[in-house]
């Protein structure tokens, strides 16, 4: 059987439950983000006993596929994490940094009087992260190896973050019946990661929905070039929410090749986001090992591709707070990317009502998310129990997407070597799932599904 209790209907929590007699595996364990009533769902108890569970997979390393592992053992979860060497790196760096803001945020609620339940309490707490990370083990790529009774996985590159990958399953009781996640694929465009390979051989496949329903539009790098231009001429500071795992590195890279070119100018640019930072020395780390997963040009290349000339990493809180009164033009690339938390949201509290500012949002923004909101155009915006201004430039570009978009999906899937039996289209938004749902029995003559949370198939 195959249940889905995340991903379904929306592009957050994933969580796919592979069973097999009394075995039960979780394919990866995802936060629900975004709306107050996805984020709810963290709190409802699994219609699986955690402590049943046999073992999980995790696809990737980002808080929506793995970030409920710690209230997963929290829950009773005992036994073995299986992920890829760089999956294992950076979700111990994003667990922790998830649990600390949990419990900041609880915190901060309780001192200030504005949470709705006393005492607010975190999902889970920094112990229960820790007792997660101990369970995390490292799999090669492109092997099988048996992560439960009776249940093989083998991990394929996916090029969306490093470390990710498209897991398939094999039951070897079924006469070695295969499902294949695809987990978050990247764009074959990525400046640093290779493309991902075709999928597996497989009876059924799971594929990501994200950016189902639309092309990416990457001349908005220009429109990313001139809001920092616009900024700096005026005096202002340019802030960009950023995801501090890859998009960061991203950012990083074309902030360099422009800067380094001329043809932005060349101001200082912080990193203010202590998860982006240790994920920044992962990065370098996998460059430094030549790392498969990293183009041979950056692996051939002896200068840091993520230095644009005036790189000054924001460690202390009193370096971040000094970020929030400038003294010149400058960037700042803080977390998180959707502004749901993290060190960005006292940078927005301080710079949105200045109309100097620009804020650029620079990757997919959820529904429910302080990013949307932004992104839709309010006039305010509440956090920390009040509202604030916006007055600043915001500007929403989509060149920085490491998400496959529409086309995409479907060329990945048409490389399969065979035509599976069922393609369920997940981890998207219902328009985004229905139109690639669409587009995959039109274009490929595949049958699809969209299915719905809590809803389960069988597989034998």
């Amino acid at each position: 059987m195959l249940a889905f209790l995340g991903g379904a209907g929306t592009v957050t929590g994933s969580k796919f439950l592979v069973e097999q007699g009394p075995v039960r595996v979780l394919v990866d364990c995802g936060l629900f983000q975004g709306r107050k009533d996805l984020r709810l769902r963290n709190w409802e108890p699994l219609p699986v006993d955690p402590a049943l569970i046999s073992a999980v997979v995790l696809s990737h390393a980002h808080l929506d596929h793995c970030g409920y592992l710690p209230a997963l053992v929290r829950g009773g979860f005992r036994r073995t994490t299986w992920a890829t060497a760089g999956t294992c790196a950076l979700a111990e760096i994003v667990l922790r940094d998830s649990a600390h803001l949990l419990e900041e945020e609880a915190a901060h609620a309780n001192a200030h009087g504005y949470a709705k339940h006393r005492p607010a309490r975190p999902l889970y707490s920094v112990g229960d992260a820790e007792a997660a990370i101990r369970t995390l083990n490292p799999l090669p790529f492109g092997e099988w190896d048996e992560i439960a009774p009776g249940m093989d996985a083998k991990f394929r590159t996916a090029g969306h973050i490093l470390g990710s990958s498209s897991v398939s399953v094999r039951l070897t009781a079924h006469g070695g019946r295969t499902v294949t996640f695809s987990g978050d694929l990247g764009r074959p465009s990525h400046p640093l990661l290779e493309p991902p390979p075709p999928p597996a051989d497989s009876d059924v496949i799971l594929v990501e929905s994200t950016y189902g329903n639309r092309a990416h539009e990457d001349e908005g790098v220009e429109e990313f070039l001139e809001a920092i231009r616009r900024t700096v001429a005026r005096g202002g500071t340019v802030l960009i929410p950023a995801f501090a795992v890859d998009r960061t590195e991203v950012l990083l890279m074309t902030l360099a090749k422009y800067m380094l070119a001329g043809d932005i100018p060349q101001v200082p640019v912080f990193v203010d986001s202590p998860m982006a930072l240790a994920a920044l020395r992962v990065y370098r780390e996998a460059i430094s090992a030549d790392s498969p997963e990293i183009r041979q040009v950056f692996r051939d290349e002896m200068l840091d591709p993520f230095d644009p000339g005036q790189l000054t990493e924001a460690h202390t809180v009193e370096d971040s707070m000094r970020l929030n009164s400038p003294m010149v033009p400058s960037i700042v690339i803080s977390a998180s990317g959707m502004a749901t938390g993290g060190r960005v949201l006292h940078h927005l509290r301080h710079l949105l009502p200045d109309p100097k500012n620009t804020v650029i949002l620079a990757g997919f923004q959820a529904e429910g998310t302080r990013g949307r909101t932004l992104a839709d155009g309010a006039s305010t915006v509440k956090m920390f129990g009040r509202y604030v201004a916006v007055r600043a430039d915001v500007v929403a570009v989509d060149a920085f997407s490491v998400h496959a978009d529409a086309d995409e999906l479907i060329g990945w899937l048409a490389q399969a070597p065979r035509e599976p039996e069922i393609v369920y289209v997940v981890h998207g938004e219902p328009d985004a799932s229905r139109a690639l749902q669409d587009r995959i029995t039109s274009e490929l003559g595949w049958a699809a599904a969209v299915p719905k949370l809590g809803e389960r198939v069988r597989l034998d």
